[in-house]
């Protein structure tokens, strides 16, 4: 069953060798054809993290692996020439095509070209894996593919181009891959939330996606935390408004002594026109609950540009400000907590003429072909369109339109601010990041991105009449991961370290029961052990899904969706979770790692045929995938009367404890001799050792438990006890178990 899909074969020039050619032409059926597609949203068979698996019959393609195909070869690296960096089983750049040259089968192809294809539509993957099964020409194609969307639509597109190379018929690759482009712009996370997600993986942080979007939870139960792009369920929706208003912003934070310029709102452009008389010009004219620049006038000295100033604004928000315009340079300082952990100086945006092209042909030419400069998130900079009305009006200010042909060397501004490129974090003065740090602390907010105006971000506002302009909610973090200059600064580890401080890892226990026999018995003993202990318990098992001990859903909930319900209920402060076969070979396990996993039996490889799981090794596969969860401070709990399962010791990055319903089993006997620690059966009484230390924890007559098979009380009894449950506890408890009663 197991092939890699990857062997050498005798020559991988067909042009040399006519016969083998013509094996290929003679076939009847060279169509690829999917037989089923399945998600795996979980640690697996193949991997840790969620993969797509998919069935694939290749037909006659099984006589003529890739050396056998005439042009096939030549076709594939045209088309996809990154190619090239994939290292396959060789371990070397450039090992996948040479396992392409010597031949390989068109199931281990797709499996690369669906790889590549992730990553030249701008979501990188390198995970994936072919094996044959035991059906002829059927192989299992399996790869890493963080949203099923998204690697459904790699699927799609890997097919129809491989199917292509094969027959050799024309394929546009260009336009495939821009419709995976387009696909990953609506469905993948956005950078400012994958950098956070990718930093809380770094800390082994569980993140869960719990919408189409950008809304994360990072944890599980109790412990978790959610962000959504740079915002947190620490996020005041108070201090969300107090920001959204930026006269009451300046005014609050003024009030605590920080530097801000003066204004007004202004309810008509006359008035705009009457405040800046007041306050003097020139002045800048903004919505007072505009968002990323828009509707901002900046540097206005005549009444003419101020009063179209204000009917710009007015159309972004609901009030107009006029505000003493700071010299200077504008600055997006981040605060995350409480300090500042990344700042970038924005710039003017400027065309220079060269006295043949339009205004619009030289923002075309000179700024929006800066990769920078984008229409989405991806992108640290906005497209300049001419359809912006403070664009158009910063031209006007000067005497231009889009029509206008300046001067050969002629210097043009198009916008003055929302435009940070420059990281200068390690510039900022200490009295500068104060001042910051204290806006964000007045208006409330956990996370904000605090706009100020200074000549030198490296001295005091005071000193030199800088002030802060505005505080945002919700700051985007792009400019700070992709600065034009200067380094990029890890603010998604400064968020997630906020969020959970060192040594918080946001994990409930969880116990993972698993095997061919006996998971929901054990799963509901272990349920009842941890709400002894005063915890709220979430329960997922083969006969519902329970919540603190009351049943919710009378369904099977023994599957993923019903595991990651616990993992998401903010109540729960240890999880129990059922996980059969079924659950590992066509869903992915609700968690990414556990504090126990329980294995009970093996079974037989017959059991599961409809897997393809025909040999040992194969069935030892799908068990090891809870082991394998175990995390290094947890603990397995197998079974030492199955060899299967007790082999799987080898595997655990934590504790063992093994269970037997036998006192003298050689296993068991072996691994308190080494210092382990076990449960067995000695007559009635439930006997558990740690090493040479062995103590009665209960009787197998007591009420309740005496009804549940010897084996599994016992496993549930260890895996409680390896969960941290104190012995006397999980004595008091046993002799109180009631087994659960349907309301």
């Amino acid at each position: 069953m197991i092939r890699a899909g990857c062997v050498v074969l005798p020559s991988g020039d067909t042009s040399s060798n006519p016969e083998m050619a013509d094996v290929f032409q003679t076939m009847t059926n060279r169509n690829l054809q999917v037989l089923r597609v399945r998600y795996l949203d979980g640690p697996n068979i193949w991997t840790y993290r969620p993969v797509i698996e998919a069935w694939v019959d290749i037909h006659d393609l099984e006589d003529a692996p890739s050396n056998l195909i005439p042009g096939l070869y030549e076709r594939l690296i045209a088309w996809l020439p990154g190619l090239i960096e994939h290292r396959c089983g060789i371990g070397e750049r450039g090992g996948f095509l040479e396992r392409l040259s010597e031949g390989t089968w068109a199931a281990h192809i797709l499996e690369h070209v669906v790889i590549e294809l992730h990553g030249m539509a701008g979501v990188p993957e390198g995970f994936g894996k072919a094996r044959m099964t035991p059906e002829r020409g059927i192989y299992k194609v399996a790869f890493r593919s963080r949203t099923e969307v998204i690697g459904r639509a790699c699927l799609d597109v890997g097919l129809a181009l491989l199917q292509a190379a094969i027959d050799d018929t024309p394929f546009d690759v260009a336009a495939a891959v821009a419709g995976l482009r387009m696909e990953v712009d609506k469905r993948a996370l956005g950078p400012s939330t994958a950098c956070i997600v990718d930093a809380a993986y770094a800390r082994r942080i569980p993140s869960v996606r719990l919408t189409g979007g950008n809304l994360i939870q990072m944890g599980y139960g109790v412990c978790q935390r959610r962000i959504w792009t740079a915002e947190t369920d620490r996020t005041s929706a108070i201090a969300e408004g107090i920001a959204s208003d930026k006269d009451l912003t300046k005014r609050l934070i003024s009030a605590c002594g920080i530097p801000v310029p003066a204004g007004e709102i202004a309810d008509s452009a006359a008035a705009a026109w009457a405040v800046a008389e007041d306050i003097g010009l020139p002045v800048v004219v903004k919505p007072t609950d505009g968002n990323h620049g828009r509707g901002v006038s900046v540097a206005l000295e005549s009444r003419e540009a101020i009063e179209a100033a204000w009917a710009v604004a007015d159309s972004e928000g609901s009030e107009v400000m006029v505000e003493q315009f700071v010299p200077g340079v504008e600055h997006r300082l981040l605060v995350v907590g409480d300090r500042v952990v990344a700042a970038c100086r924005g710039e003017e945006v400027c065309v220079v003429g060269d006295g043949i092209s339009t205004v619009e042909a030289l923002i075309d030419s000179q700024l929006n072909t800066d990769p920078r400069r984008g229409s989405d998130e991806a992108f640290p900079l906005d497209v300049i369109s001419l359809d912006c009305p403070t664009v158009v009006l910063a031209l006007e200010c000067q005497g231009f339109n889009c029509a206008s042909v300046p001067a050969a060397g002629e210097r043009v501004l198009i916008q003055r601010n929302a435009n940070h490129s420059a990281d200068v974090t390690a510039q900022v003065h200490p009295e500068v990041a104060a001042d910051a740090v204290l806006a964000v602390k007045v208006i409330g907010l956990d996370i904000a991105g605090v706009d100020l105006v200074c000549s030198a971000i490296d001295q005091p506002l005071r000193a030199q009449g800088g002030a802060v302009v505005e505080v945002n909610a919700g700051p985007g973090l792009l400019m700070h991961l992709k600065p034009a200059s200067g380094e990029a600064q890890p603010v998604g580890e400064a968020i997630v370290a906020h969020l959970f401080p060192e040594g918080d890892s946001g994990r409930v226990p969880v116990v993972g029961v698993s095997g061919a026999e006996g998971r929901t018995q054990i799963a509901h003993l272990v349920a009842w052990l941890l709400q002894s202990d005063g915890r709220y318990v979430g329960l997922a098992c083969d006969d519902g899904l329970w919540m603190g001990g009351r049943l919710v859903t009378e369904r099977n909930g023994a599957g993923w969706d019903s595991g990651r319900r616990v993992l998401m209920n903010r109540n729960v402060e240890a999880a129990v979770i059922e996980n059969g076969p079924a659950v590992i070979l066509d869903e992915g396990i609700a968690y990414d790692r556990c504090a126990v996993g329980v294995v009970t039996t093996a079974g037989v490889p017959s059991a599961l045929s409809d897997w393809h799981i025909q040999e040992d090794a194969h069935l030892r596969n799908v068990w090891r995938t809870q082991v394998d969860l175990v995390l290094p401070s947890g603990a397995a709990v197998l079974n030492a009367e199955d060899p299967m399962v007790a082999g799987l010791a080898e595997l655990c990055d934590g504790a063992v404890w093994f269970y037997s319903t036998q006192a003298d089993s050689p296993v068991l006997t072996a691994h308190l001799a080494a210092g382990g620690a076990g449960v067995w059966l000695a007559g009635d009484d439930i006997v558990v050792g740690r090493a040479d230390d062995h103590q009665i924890i209960g009787q197998r007559s007591a009420t309740g438990i005496s009804v549940l098979d010897p084996r599994w009380a016992i496993a549930g009894v260890a895996a409680a006890l390896a969960a941290g449950l104190a012995d006397d506890l999980v004595h008091a408890a046993l002799d109180t178990y009631r087994a659960p009663v349907r309301a």
